[in-house]
């Protein structure tokens, strides 16, 4: 009898020491053994970024979680960076399944390629690795995304988290689905319905600059969030999660490819 225990590999891009991580590592120990490897910084918006000038340095700490004592990795690096020092050098063996969460603020539409959430089970993804990132929704995300707030309750998430992790080791991924995206409403219960969605193709997160004076002076950055229910189409994550008020599950595809006919592509651009 095969009695190898499963082995699940958890980041986010809020840091190690993100309340959410946490609501994940709880709900995810009933399905196996859990190896925390997380930034140690927050990490948000940086997709599946490899910078050189992550140190890489690993720092290990005790931290209790509930009733048990975890022993986790605060890396020196981004998300997609922890995935890969704890597949080449903290986990014994590959992991069964990587999950990156509980996120602090939904990842929707085009705004998904910029989620450091994402970017993670990404980087999973590309190493032949069943991926998983989930987002939680927050009523004022512009305001708390880059907080550690314990105000906001992770426990509907976490059961998300779980449920389809254990889809996902139970079953296995079709082709070309790499990895899910779950984006779970802020007032959302473990009796909320689920549906299968697109990725809207609409930004979500709208670009602003914020400076006061000069080029040499401080600039940032920002967005605001801005979306009407007629701009997206009903199938797709961004209305499934704000006007249906639904958990939205986003298979997703490394394959960036355009879905056009190769041919007829070919033949308009050699027309004379």
């Amino acid at each position: 009898m095969n009695t190898k225990r499963t082995q699940i590999l958890l980041t986010n891009d809020d840091g190690i020491q993100s309340p959410g991580i946490w609501a994940a590592a709880e709900a995810l120990s009933e399905l196996g053994f859990v190896t925390v490897a997380a930034p140690r910084e927050q990490a948000s918006g940086t997709s599946r970024s490899l910078p050189v000038t992550s140190d890489g340095k690993i720092k290990t700490t005790n931290l209790q979680i509930g009733s048990q004592e975890w022993e986790t990795y605060a890396v020196g690096g981004t998300p997609a960076q922890s995935v890969l020092h704890g597949i080449l050098e903290i986990m014994p063996a590959k992991p069964d399944l990587v999950v990156s969460g509980i996120n602090y603020g939904e990842n929707i539409g085009y705004s998904t390629t910029i989620s450091g959430t994402v970017g993670a089970a990404m980087e999973a993804a590309s190493l032949g690795i069943p991926a998983l990132a989930v987002s939680l929704e927050l009523p004022n995300v512009d305001e708390d995304y880059l907080s550690y707030s314990r105000e906001h309750d992770f426990s509907t998430a976490a059961y998300f988290t779980r449920f389809f992790a254990d889809r996902i080791l139970r079953t296995r991924l079709p082709f070309d689905v790499d990895f899910l995206k779950i984006d779970v409403p802020y007032d959302a219960t473990p009796q909320t319905p689920w549906r299968m969605t697109r990725i809207a193709r609409h930004p979500y997160y709208i670009p602003i600059l914020e400076r006061t004076g000069s080029w040499e002076d401080y600039g940032r950055i920002g967005a605001y969030m801005e979306l009407k229910p007629n701009e997206v189409e009903p199938n797709t994550d961004a209305y499934v999660l704000r006007f249906n008020r639904m958990v939205s599950v986003s298979p997703a595809s490394l394959d960036v490819s355009s879905r056009v006919s190769l041919n007829k592509l070919e033949k308009l651009f050699r027309r004379s």
